[in-house]
């Protein structure tokens, strides 16, 4: 099944090049990049959800390269960062806030999950790329306590 949004990645692409929009251009390229290299490790064409997951882990790596150049006094480069990683967020679905994360969570406790592995399993596959990871944790870990 061909991805839609993998379509629109390179239709944008094709436009930011037109525009010679050169940080788009770079951000653009470099995602159809990692996901051709997903497509090739897994042997076949990504769906949406593979999308997602490398869009997901380029935000990710983005924000943490961010926080190294701040904490390192290179606030030029972490804003370059920065404007990579929002341009990323505008491919991923609306978010979800803490309430209906904790919502699954605790859908997932009552249904029988009370072990963080197995709770993290279940719920991670319905927020992955729409709610950040930690927080995700950090919600189970109080939903287990408490």
């Amino acid at each position: 099944m061909a991805s839609d949004l993998k379509a629109r990645l390179k239709a944008d692409l094709n436009q930011a090049r037109k525009d010679r929009d050169k940080e788009r251009t770079l951000v653009l390229s470099t995602l159809l990049s990692e996901v051709r290299n997903k497509e090739i490790d897994g042997g076949g064409e990504a769906d949406d959800d593979d999308v997602i997951q490398v869009i997901s882990k380029g935000i990710k790596q983005r924000k943490d390269a961010s926080e190294q150049m701040r904490a390192a006094g290179r606030d030029e480069l972490a804003d370059k960062e920065d404007v990579q990683a929002a341009v990323l967020s505008e491919y991923l679905p609306a978010g979800l806030s803490e309430d209906e994360v904790r919502a699954m969570v605790r859908e997932a406790i009552a249904a029988g999950a009370t072990d963080m592995g197995p709770l993290m399993g279940r719920i991670m596959p319905q927020i992955r790329g729409r709610f950040d990871g930690k927080e995700a944790n950090r919600i189970v870990r109080e939903e287990l306590a408490g």
